[in-house]
């Protein structure tokens, strides 16, 4: 059993809030984000928070720190947008496997690191795969719903590179999150069970959908039960929910959820639903007294938190989540 599979039988793990949220309170310029080894680079780079890994590692590293000293058991690596398909946008793809080892290495350190000060306390990474910006099963082109931007073999061999880097760099476990697209989590899947036969390894996933509004499916059209059959086949470590919704509306989801799985449930809702401004206005004490409903109804094993979430919010959700037991499933595995 691996140290994260215990720890999951133990105790709800905590895992980190929103990486974007806290790096946007650096306002980094242009120059920032280029940094010197990328100073001559022909295209803008503002906006890739994943080169910041190479960039400007000492924020990554500050934002890990927070996210631990908070009470984080699970910190996200920074490569949400980390495939090739994401960096294309930034004429980065050369460096796609440079950009997952790397972030994996920074929150490598400062896991170990508050691991030996607690020992009894490990300290995780979750390598995090994004859902990149095309999807698999729709077509962009409302003329030809029979186009696709992505393949499935496209997404295959992207996933690839990003996974084998992101173990290479010392992740503990795999996050395949903010799901809207099904299919293109079918290829991340399918990548990781690749790699893991290619390197004679096993390692533990989650895997976190994203219900995209109050219709309660995601943006490919799939219900909460659907979307669970369709990753069902695998051994995961979780599965749940992440992102567009706050943790009020998120939570008849996650009673679907528990109500149909024996896997462990994770949880990283938004902090609210965002304002006329885009912004996230609830407050750390707001979201903890809605997350102690999740705990009370015995729905959650991993809770964190997703856009607009801060270390604040981490230590009043890991405060809570300190006492209640990990939710038991009902159903026979």
């Amino acid at each position: 059993m691996s140290g994260i599979q215990q720890a999951i039988n133990e105790r709800i793990l905590v895992l980190d809030g929103a990486m974007g949220t806290m790096l946007q309170r650096y306002n980094f310029s242009e120059e920032d984000f280029r940094g010197e080894r990328f100073k001559d680079f022909p295209h803008s780079l503002k906006g890739n928070n994943d080169l910041l890994s190479l960039t400007q590692p000492k924020a990554i590293r500050d934002v890990h720190y927070q996210y631990f000293a908070a009470g984080a058991d699970i910190v996200e690596t920074n490569t949400f947008s980390g495939t090739t398909i994401g960096m294309a946008d930034y004429h980065m793809e050369h460096l796609v496997y440079e950009l997952n080892y790397e972030s994996a290495r920074i929150a490598r350190e400062v896991a170990d690191e508050f691991t030996a000060k607690e020992p009894h306390k490990p300290r995780f990474v979750a390598g995090s795969i994004g859902p990149t910006n095309r999807t698999a099963s729709m077509s962009p082109d409302v003329n030809d719903p029979g186009y696709r931007a992505v393949t499935f073999d496209d997404l295959l061999i992207a996933y690839k590179e990003q996974i084998k880097a992101l173990i290479d760099g010392g992740c503990d476990l795999l996050l395949v999150e903010t799901i809207f697209d099904t299919l293109n989590a079918k290829a991340a899947l399918f990548a990781i069970e690749e790699i893991k036969d290619e390197l004679g390894i096993d390692i533990p996933v989650m895997v976190s959908g994203t219900i995209t509004d109050a219709s309660g499916r995601t943006l490919s059209g799939q219900t909460v039960e659907a979307f669970l059959i369709s990753i069902s086949h695998l051994p995961l470590l979780s599965v749940g929910f992440n992102c567009a919704l706050g943790a009020d509306q998120l939570k008849p989801y996650l009673k679907r959820l528990a109500h149909n799985t024996s896997f462990s449930i994770s949880a990283h809702p938004n902090a609210g639903l965002p304002n006329a401004f885009g912004q996230y206005d609830q407050t750390a004490e707001e979201m903890q007294v809605l997350i102690k409903e999740y705990l009370d109804d015995n729905l959650i094993n991993i809770i964190g938190g997703c856009c607009g979430t801060t270390p604040e919010h981490i230590r009043l959700i890991a405060e809570v989540a300190a006492k209640y037991k990990p939710r038991k499933s009902e159903i026979a595995i």
